[in-house]
Parts: structure tokens; sequence; C-alpha cells
């Protein structure tokens, strides 16, 4: 089994359920008493949200690419991400490692496509919904990826930092969300991307007919099967 390299806390809520999936569906793929070799790294949410804040993403690239190496000199195989945003710094953190970075992206596209998935809604932090680096992922892919109007950007990412990633769980924010995917469902989407590891904390399927893609259960899937069985 190959070891796992995670960095976490970003934020540590949806890490724990990383951790838990994976163990899940290494159990599940394994049988008795197997569960994953993992390294964990967990930052401080604060610091990386305050360089995201400013714009700053070199200086958080080089904090997380120092974090990678740690994790790769302590051995880790490869290295998951955990959250959507900060797979911007991807690119940079790869250059310097090497040991390979699963992206959150194409595993999720990979499982769109894989459901007949063409055209879909992406939900996230503002960076994800508006800027290339996770959307080109998709588009490359050979889907067609729909983003909220404006004023729905706004109101997805405020909810994300200001009470998802706090811990808080909102059931307006939940009729909110729950909007915002109608809206998508309205203009052709055929499914919805959770491109942010907080909002499956806040939307289930159960709550909406629209499929919904929550990529932390798609990327910590798939990093217990690179770990079980994939060639790197």
């Amino acid at each position: 089994m190959k070891t796992i390299g995670l960095i976490g806390g970003m934020s540590w809520e949806s890490t724990t359920s990383y951790y838990q999936i994976i163990n899940e569906t290494i159990k599940k793929e394994l049988g008795g008493l197997h569960s994953a070799k993992i390294l964990l790294y967990s930052v401080d949410f604060a610091e990386i949200e305050h360089y995201q804040a400013v714009g700053d993403w070199e200086k958080s690239g080089q904090l997380l690419t120092d974090i990678a190496q740690r994790l790769e000199q302590a051995g880790a195989d490869f290295i998951v991400i955990c959250t959507n945003t900060m797979h911007k710094v991807a690119p940079q953190i790869q250059e310097k490692i090497t040991i390979p970075i699963l992206h959150i992206a194409q595993a999720t596209a990979q499982a769109l496509l894989a459901d007949g998935i063409q055209k879909v809604g992406l939900l996230g932090t503002k960076y994800t919904m508006t800027q290339d680096f996770y959307k080109e992922k998709l588009i490359e892919s050979g889907l067609e990826v729909l983003i909220p109007d404006q004023a729905g950007i706004i109101e997805v990412n405020r909810i994300i930092y200001d009470e998802l990633c706090l811990g808080n769980i909102k059931e307006s924010s939940k009729q909110t969300y729950l909007a915002v995917i109608d809206d998508l469902k309205k203009v052709g989407a055929e499914a919805v991307i959770l491109g942010c590891t907080e909002i499956g904390l806040l939307v289930k399927q159960s709550d909406t007919d629209l499929p919904l893609y929550d990529t932390t259960v798609i990327h910590a899937e798939k990093a217990a099967e690179w770990a079980v069985n994939k060639r790197l």
C-alpha cells in the first residue's frame, strides 16, 4: 500500500471528512483491519486565507510547497491537497517535488464523464468559480461549465468563508445554495459540482433531485484507489 501525503486544515472540518472517507474506502477495498497509510500536515488556515484575501498566491504556494516537500521527505508516495481553491498553486508545488499531486478537478471530471455528464454547474469559492486554474481542467476534459450570476457568486463565497469554514451550518444558507442550484438547473446544468470541500457539510444529495458531485468524496475515494492499486 502506498502512503498518502495529505495537506489539510483548509478547513480542518473538511479534512476530517478526507481522513474518514479514505479509511472507509481502504477498508471496503481490502477488508479486515486494513486502514490507510497517511501522513497529514494540517496548516493554520488563517494564514492561508490571509494570503488568499490579499492575492498573494506566490506566498501561499511557497508555504504549501514547503509542506509538500516535507511530506515527500517523510515518505509520502503522492500528495493530496485537501481543498479545491489551493489547487491554484498545484503547478507551483509540482515543480518542486518528484511525487505526483492527485488533482481534485481531474478526479472530478473523470467521475462526471464516467456518468455521461456534459454540462455541469460549479459552486465553490469565488476563486474556484471565476478563475481558470480549476475550470480549465474541467473544460480540457470536455465538460461545459456553468457558474452562478454575480450575486450568486458573492453569496456562495460569503457563506463558505463566514459560516462553513467556521463550522456554522445554517438552514437559511442551505436554502440559498439550493436556490442557486435550481438556477443552474434552469440554464441547462445536468449536475452540480460542490467545488469547495466545505459545501458537502451544508448541502446533501437528498436536498435536490439534481445530481451533486461532492469533490471531497470524489477526491478522497480516488486517493484511496491510488493508494491500493493505481500505478503512479
